[in-house]
């Protein structure tokens, strides 16, 4: 959540961001999984009009707009995350990506919130992050 509204609200301050399995649609999140169980922290659109309204301005996903300015963002997301659903990284990279933003998506089909991957299949993820950093900042690597 955080990175997704950093991106879109301060996006001056990244160059390039890497989004992994986030929690992205503050609107909808109580409905998904285990996402009800964070209600009391983040509170929901039902618990009252002020709360509504000030999960409406900071919702990075409702809040991304065609003519806003982002960093480039990398996406990642697990299929069988059993704690944020898979679906927030796949609609907002949706949504940037048909605003013609600079977005990309890697999803595991391994299970988990962290994807349940091997010492080698972590090497490669890793790589990926940091392939894309290089790539978006001009480092050399």
């Amino acid at each position: 959540l955080l990175v997704s509204a950093t991106a879109v609200h301060f996006p001056e301050v990244c160059s390039a961001v890497s989004c992994q399995v986030p929690l992205i649609d503050m609107e909808r999140y109580h409905l998904l999984l285990a996402g009800i169980s964070w209600a009391a922290e983040y509170g929901t659109i039902e618990d009252s009009d002020k709360m509504k309204a000030a999960i409406e301005a900071y919702n990075p996903f409702r809040q991304v707009r065609k003519d806003g300015k982002y960093p480039a963002i990398f996406f990642q997301t697990s299929t069988y995350d059993d704690r944020v659903h898979p679906g927030h990284a796949r609609r907002m990279y949706a949504r940037m990506r048909e605003q013609g933003h600079e977005v990309l998506y890697a999803e595991s089909f391994k299970g988990g919130h962290t994807a349940n991957l091997t010492p080698e299949e972590r090497a490669e993820d890793v790589a990926l992050t940091w392939t894309f950093f290089a790539e978006k900042l001009g480092l050399k690597i």
